[in-house]
């Protein structure tokens, strides 16, 4: 019976581990975040988050994994389309989406951003990351094909610009940055018509 409660007991220090991680990491960073305070916060042994993440490496690109489930496709991707009836509205409501994230106590920028800027483009998060920004601007560029834009390629990257720019402006204070976007989107729109 030992083994069995141990099995089921696994997921859960996992899930553990990796929802600390994920507070800690989007909070303040990969580097200010040690695994002693991982380990000490998720109330788990070392060598149990080992077992599950070799390496903090490890645990970061499982982070920013789920980081993407949550706020990539959860709160950009469906908050868009719950708010927008066209594409065209889907794309301009990525701010609406914004303009209340970086109002509420949960904003806490953009995760891919800092991972890349603190590990560098070289390092292993470092092109995780970029692979992540890439799905963002994926998403993007599925929304600007669906409204027949043109160069949906192009609009897509100078669209991301103007959603990274808001973040860092509203990591500055500005808590209007993401409506001064989506004013900057709408002559995005027009110009890729």
């Amino acid at each position: 019976m030992a083994p069995t409660a141990q099995v089921s007991a696994e997921p859960k220090a996992r899930e553990r581990i990796l929802e600390t991680a994920y507070e800690l990491f989007s909070r303040r960073g990969i580097r200010d975040v040690g695994v002693d305070e991982v380990v000490a916060r998720a109330s788990v042994a070392k060598a149990t988050l080992y077992r599950h993440f070799p390496s903090k490496d490890a645990l970061v690109l499982a982070f920013l994994a789920r980081r993407e489930e949550q706020w990539t496709k959860g709160l950009v991707e469906e908050g868009a389309r719950a708010r927008g009836k066209t594409p065209e509205e889907r794309l301009l409501a990525i701010f609406d989406v914004f303009h209340d994230w970086f109002a509420s106590p949960e904003f806490d920028t953009c995760s891919f951003i800092n991972a890349l800027l603190e590990m560098g483009r070289e390092h292993e998060v470092g092109r995780s990351s970029i692979d992540y920004l890439e799905n963002i601007r994926s998403v993007v560029r599925g929304l600007a094909d669906e409204a027949s834009l043109r160069d949906t390629d192009s609009f897509a990257r100078s669209w991301h610009i103007l959603m990274k720019g808001s973040i860092i402006a509203a990591a500055e204070g500005d808590l209007a940055a993401a409506k001064r976007a989506q004013a900057m989107g709408r002559l995005l729109i027009e110009q890729h018509r």
